[in-house]
Order: C-alpha cells, then structure tokens, then sequence
C-alpha cells in the first residue's frame, strides 16, 4: 500500500529537522572558528609587539612570562583549530546525508520501489556524523579551557 501525500512528508520531516539542527551546529561552530582565529591574530600582533622590544626590556621578568604565555597559547590553538574544522566537516556531511535521505524516502513513492534500506542507512550515518561533530566540539571545549588556564596562570 502505497504511502499517502502526508504520511510522505511526515516521513520526510524527519531529516529535514536534523538538517535544521545541523545548521545550528555548523552556525555555533563557525562563530567558535571565528573567534579562535581573531583570538590568534591578536596574540601574533602581541607577540611582533613584544618581539620588537628593546634587549633590555625583554629580559624583564614580566615580558618573558608574558612572551612565554603568548607562545604557549599559540602552540595549543594551532592544536586547537582541527577539532572545530573536523566538526564543521562532520556537521555537513550530516547535511548531505539527511538531504539525501529525504531524497531517498521521495525516490521510494515516486517510483513505486523500495529505497528504504537507502533511506535508512543514509539517515544512520548522518547521525554518526552529528555524533562525531559532538565529539569534536567537545574536544575543542577541553582545549579552549586549557588555553584560558595557560593565560590566567601567566598573568
């Protein structure tokens, strides 16, 4: 028995909630990569400042600390910016996944021919891919927090 106009979008409304959701996540995530890349300007800007200091002054106690946390800082958001890029990808290969989905489940009534396995593995992986976007991000939290320690114990 063939599926009515609206059981079909009902079945489709689905994926389409999860694109929304993606699109969230990816609108969170790049103003995160956003953030961390003016946050990285900033200290290289800091660290030309202090690099042209006399030799004098960058014996000072105060500015080797500071040039040191600088540094630090810079080593751990180069570490830093893969997991938001890894979670940005994943969050849009999710995207594709569930647009492919619905696809898939549209494919099944207008041809009259079973899509569903298609459907659902293609749904199946747009969740692995939310999970490991998650996974990322969180990972970049962890991060973001041992950078803001390196800058609050150096000060």
């Amino acid at each position: 028995m063939s599926p009515s106009i609206r059981e079909l979008i009902q079945s489709m409304l689905a994926p389409g909630v999860m694109v929304n959701v993606c699109a969230l996540m990816l609108l969170v995530t790049n103003n995160k990569y956003s953030a961390v890349v003016d946050r990285i300007r900033d200290l290289n800007e800091e660290k030309r400042e202090l690099m042209e200091l006399s030799p004098e002054e960058l014996k000072d106690e105060h500015t080797q600390a500071r040039i040191y946390s600088v540094n630090k800082q810079l080593e751990m958001f180069q570490r830093r910016i893969p997991f938001i890029v890894r979670a940005v990808l994943s969050y849009t290969i999710a995207v594709a996944l569930y647009v492919l989905t619905s696809l898939f489940i549209g494919f099944n009534y207008a041809f009259d021919s079973d899509f569903r396995i298609f459907s659902f593995v293609s749904f199946f992986l747009g969740m692995i891919c939310v999970l490991v976007g998650s996974i990322y991000l969180a990972r970049e939290i962890i991060w973001g927090y041992r950078i803001v320690s390196v800058e609050i114990n150096t000060n």
